[in-house]
């Protein structure tokens, strides 16, 4: 599989760290403890379409929001992810 990084172009795989399902928002503070265990430890296992938080850790350091089929591996978008990660690299 080559992801396309919106900064750096095609790479491969190797490049790219998974780091999970995007979807899952944070709980406000004061949120309760079930809520955090859900936000922690629950999370869909999608067989289809999913977005999905990829880190470019061989290259721009980007983190990325991937839309990627988990049946085939086919992504459909890539966009950086806003708010994730302590670095966001500007266009």
């Amino acid at each position: 599989m080559r992801i396309v990084c919106p900064f750096c172009g095609e790479r491969e795989l190797g490049e790219f760290t998974y780091l999970g399902d995007a979807k899952p928002a944070r709980p406000a503070a004061g949120a309760s403890e079930d809520e955090v265990f859900d936000y922690v430890y629950l999370r869909d296992n999608v067989a289809g379409a999913m977005s999905e938080h990829w880190y470019h850790g061989g290259g721009c350091r980007a983190w990325l929001k991937v839309t990627r089929n988990t049946l085939t591996h086919e992504i459909s978008s890539i966009e950086p992810a806003a708010g994730v990660g302590a670095r966001q690299v500007a266009k």
